[in-house]
């Protein structure tokens, strides 16, 4: 923030003080972020006081937290020298990140950013784990055949799993991407609906195709469409197919039944990787009917390669209010009825 916007600001008698300065002028606007937005998301995580003045940033507060703040600052800087575009999102996720990794763990940043978490990259965008549960997924996804994700929304499930299948296409070790869901609503019954297969199914599968058109250029998303590169379908129309040399993605998978669920996973074939999510607390299936999802979460613990990583509230990476909202249910609601 500007020093004049801080006069208000009382430093302690004590604190620390640190001088940061960065070589590339250019590169600062993109750091700071608008009107200076991502130092004062920094001043009101960490408790400090930033005082910017050209290439400069001078931070005040305590020790430790003056650290975590340079940590921060450090890492985003790495990426925009690597020509990454910073979000208020990426700068939220990288605080995150440090306290996570504590100040007594200080690695240096890799030569593309991200610190010790994982990321993934196309040609368009890389992603750096926002959380622990983040780069757990990732380390999963890269040493499990199959990989159940669950939890609350707003941390990362599903787009995460769309970014590593676009991933895996790019680098051709995948020859095609399979994006499902089960579409409860039309009861899997959407002959009455207008349109062709695609459009009959695109309110389902909304997300999974923003996540597509984030990780790779439009063209190439249309184009995979099109040769069935890219393919979308409602769940029941997996049944009898064997898949091989894909990246399978099941999408609120909470709301599978048992059977579907079953059937689901035994298409899986040769040089394929699978992806299931979904979040056990809102399964929209009929009252008596048992969800694929938590039965599957009972059944296959310890099989070999397949992974199970479960997300909670404190993971959740989109608008904080969005983790106190899950939060907030999450104590008033009764514990979900596992059907």
């Amino acid at each position: 923030m500007k020093q004049d916007k801080h006069a208000e600001k009382q430093v302690k008698d004590g604190d620390a003080h640190l001088t940061l300065t960065y070589d590339n002028n250019r590169l600062l606007g993109n750091l700071f972020g608008q009107f200076d937005q991502n130092i004062a998301l920094i001043e009101q995580k960490f408790g400090i006081v930033a005082h910017i003045s050209g290439n400069h940033v001078n931070l005040q507060g305590t020790q430790a937290n003056v650290d975590k703040a340079k940590r921060v600052l450090d890492e985003l800087y790495v990426r925009v020298r690597n020509g990454q575009v910073i979000t208020i999102g990426d700068v939220e996720g990288t605080i995150r990140q440090v306290i996570d990794q504590g100040v007594l763990f200080e690695a240096p940043p890799t030569a593309k950013g991200g610190g010790e978490f994982r990321q993934i990259s196309t040609r368009r965008k890389t992603l750096v784990a926002r959380t622990k549960a983040q780069d757990s997924y990732i380390r999963t996804l890269d040493s499990k055949t199959m990989v159940f994700a669950s939890g609350p929304a707003g941390t990362g499930k599903t787009y995460l799993a769309v970014a590593y299948a676009a991933m895996l296409l790019e680098r051709g070790t995948v020859e095609r991407i399979i994006l499902s869901r089960p579409a409860v609503e039309a009861g899997e019954r959407l002959g009455f609906l207008p349109g062709d297969m695609r459009e009959k199914v695109d309110p389902y599968l909304r997300p999974l195709y923003d996540a597509l058109y984030d990780m790779m250029p439009p063209d190439r998303v249309e184009r995979g469409l099109q040769t069935q590169t890219i393919e979308v379908a409602p769940l029941a129309f997996m049944r009898g197919r064997t898949l091989t040399n894909a990246a399978i993605i099941l999408d609120e998978a909470q709301n599978t039944t048992a059977m579907q669920m079953k059937m689901f996973l035994t298409r899986i074939g040769e040089n394929s990787k699978m992806i299931i999510t979904g979040d056990p607390s809102q399964i929209d299936l009929p009252s008596g009917q048992v969800s694929g999802l938590v039965q599957a979460l009972n059944y296959l613990q310890g099989i070999e390669d397949i992974g199970f990583i479960a997300f909670k509230d404190t993971d959740v990476v989109r608008h904080e209010l969005v983790a106190k909202i899950v939060r907030a249910y999450d104590a008033k609601s009764p514990a979900p009825v596992v059907r």
